[in-house]
């Protein structure tokens, strides 16, 4: 809260840094600063975002890195001492610092196996290192020369779950009921393997030609594409209606194969299929 303090801070991560709000996320209380003489504005509008929009102003400072890729790497910790990652899943095609498009695996990573056993050890440390229990979802920033850097920790399934089930075969759902039974994972990490490749579309009332501004209405058409290594988790049926008051996600839309093209191929298969009419989607 202090921005003689966060000139201190800032001086010692080094420039660019991210202000962000300590008590939420979503990209509010967010702000970039290039250099020492803009802090202190950046720092004001960012606690007063924040203020309004938590109910807190208080902010901390990391480091702002450019051309990142957002990796997550999803683990499962029980609670006989047992800790195991999935693999990554890869984030970074977003709006608004909200997730629009994932997949796992990650491209660059399979390129950099050495990489990927990096990232999945330091997430189940940080797993470890808070006793943690349950599913969780390590985040991180990867740039363009290998470096990568904690984000947060999700302690929870994200969204985008599906995509690390359809690569490892294993139910996340069901790991953390057993896990919350008390029972101990039934596989090691070296039982992981990655098979095939997943992608997920978020499918957003949303129109993306108008700045993802929300689109409201009822669902006139609602028809889901299915088929072969298509899998779809919604919340809607034809004739309801879209408010807009929640969040404007209705459905997720995943899709595997044996390799990314053939994902991206039914991909763009099941867009053709999926039938919305009476708002705009991300679609």
């Amino acid at each position: 809260t202090d921005v003689e303090l966060a000139k201190e801070i800032g001086d010692k991560v080094g420039y660019p840094i991210l202000i962000k709000a300590a008590a939420g996320g979503g990209g509010k209380g967010m702000r970039v600063v290039e250099n020492r003489e803009e802090l202190k504005e950046q720092m004001e509008r960012a606690i007063s975002e924040a203020t309004s929009a938590f109910g807190d102003g208080s902010v901390f400072i990391e480091k702002y890195v450019t051309s990142p890729r957002h990796i997550e790497i999803q683990v499962l910790a029980d609670s006989h001492g047992n800790v195991v990652h999935l693999f990554e899943r890869e984030c970074s095609v977003q709006r608004r610092h909200q997730k629009v498009v994932e997949e796992a695996p990650s491209v660059p990573l399979n390129l950099a196996p050495a990489l990927r056993a990096r990232m999945g050890e330091a997430a189940v440390k940080c797993a470890k290192a808070c006793d943690y229990l349950g599913a969780g979802t390590v985040e991180f920033l990867l740039d363009g020369k290998g470096n990568f850097y904690f984000l947060e920790m999700n302690t929870r399934l994200q969204v985008e779950h599906p995509v690390t089930e359809l690569i490892t075969g294993v139910d996340l759902v069901e790991q953390q009921i057993l896990i919350a039974r008390g029972e101990k994972l039934a596989f090691q990490q070296e039982d992981l393997k990655i098979r095939g490749h997943a992608i997920e579309l978020r499918v957003y009332a949303e129109d993306p030609l108008n700045n993802f501004l929300p689109s409201i209405g009822t669902l006139e058409v609602y028809r889901l594409p299915s088929g072969p290594g298509i899998r779809v988790d919604d919340g809607f049926e034809e004739g309801m209606d879209v408010p807009i008051y929640y969040d404007p996600m209705i459905a997720k839309l995943i899709t595997y194969g044996a390799n990314r093209g053939e994902a991206l191929a039914k991909m763009r298969e099941a867009i053709d299929n999926y039938h919305i009419k009476g708002i705009e989607t991300t679609l």
